[in-house]
C-alpha cells in the first residue's frame, strides 16, 4: 500500500462495508456518469467503475493517479487540484452534462468543495455523496436543530441527508474523528428559490449579516450590518416577516430568510 501522505490529508478508505454503503447511498446505475475527487488508492473507485457508465477522476497525487489509471477500464484520470484546475473544461470535454460526485474528500477543503459545486450553476451535479466529518455532517443536516450559513447554503441547492456514519477506524491512517456519508440530492432549477443572480445574492447577502456575531440577535446584527437603518426600521420588517427580532440567526429557516428578502424589497429597500 502506498504510504500515504499528510500534506495531501490522505486517509485512505479500507472497509469494504463502507465503500459499499458509500455506493449504494450514490444509487449508481450503468447509466450514470460519476466523478470522483481524490480517488487514492482507488479502492472506491474500482466500485464507482464497475457500476456506472463512466468514471471520470481527479487526483492531485500524482503518483497514485499514475499507479490507478491503468488499472481501470471505462475511465478517465485528470492529474490535478480539483481546486485550481478548468472544472468547466474538463466536465465538458468528458460531456458530463450531468453526473453525480462522489468523492472522500480531506476534511480541511469540505467547505471549498462544497461551495465550488454547488454555487456554479454550470458545475453543480445531480447528487454529492461525499465522505467528510461526523461533526460536520451533523451540522448541515441541523442534528442540534440549528442552522448555519453552510447549512442554508446547502438547504438553498439541494435537500441534504447524514446518511451513514463510517468509524475512524476504517480508514490508514486512522484520523481523530470519525466520518459521516453526506448525501445532497440537487433541486431542480424550477425548485430554486430565485430565478436571478442578484435575487441570490441579496439573500445570501441578508444570510450573512445575520450570522455576524452568532451570540448576537438578529436586531442587532441587522442593526451592525445596515448602520443608517434605525431599530424601528428593522423591528417593522421582522413584523412583517412575521419573524422574532430576538431570535438568532441560527434559529431560521430558509423560509424565513426568503421572507425577510421580499419584504425588503416589497419596501423598496431591495431593488
Amino acid at each position: 500500500m502506498p504510504i500515504p501522505k499528510k500534506s495531501l490529508g490522505q486517509n485512505f478508505l479500507l472497509d469494504q462495508k463502507a465503500l459499499d454503503l458509500i455506493c449504494s447511498v450514490a444509487e449508481i446505475s450503468a447509466k450514470d456518469n460519476v466523478f470522483e475527487i481524490g480517488p487514492g488508492t482507488g479502492n472506491l473507485s474500482v466500485l464507482l467503475a464497475l457500476k456506472s457508465k463512466k468514471l471520470l477522476m481527479i487526483e492531485k497525487d500524482e503518483q497514485l493517479a499514475n499507479r490507478l489509471k491503468s488499472h481501470l477500464k471505462n475511465s478517465v484520470m485528470v492529474v490535478g487540484d480539483v481546486l485550481e484546475v478548468n472544472l468547466v473544461e474538463i466536465l465538458k470535454a468528458n460531456d458530463f452534462s450531468k453526473y453525480k460526485l462522489v468523492a472522500n474528500i480531506p476534511y480541511y477543503i469540505t467547505g471549498r468543495i462544497l461551495r465550488l459545486f454547488l454555487e456554479n450553476d454550470v458545475l453543480r451535479p445531480e447528487l454529492m455523496v461525499l465522505l467528510v466529518q461526523k461533526e460536520v455532517a451533523e451540522r448541515i443536516c441541523k442534528k442540534d436543530g440549528r442552522a448555519s450559513i453552510m447549512s442554508i447554503s446547502i438547504d438553498y441547492y439541494g435537500r441534504p441527508e447524514l446518511a451513514g456514519i463510517i468509524s475512524r477506524e476504517s480508514f490508514f491512517p486512522v484520523p481523530a474523528v470519525d466520518s459521516a456519508i453526506l448525501k445532497i440530492k440537487m433541486k431542480k432549477p424550477t425548485e430554486l428559490l430565485h430565478l436571478t443572480l442578484k435575487e441570490r445574492s441579496d439573500f445570501f447577502r441578508l444570510v450573512r449579516i445575520g450570522f455576524a456575531s452568532r451570540r448576537k440577535t438578529l436586531l442587532n446584527n441587522f442593526l451592525s450590518g445596515f448602520p443608517k437603518q434605525d431599530k424601528n426600521f428593522w423591528l417593522e420588517v421582522f413584523k412583517q416577516a412575521e419573524i422574532d427580532s430576538s431570535l438568532r440567526a441560527e434559529r431560521l429557516a430558509l423560509a424565513d430568510w426568503e421572507r425577510i428578502r421580499l419584504v425588503l424589497v416589497k419596501n423598496g429597500f431591495l431593488s
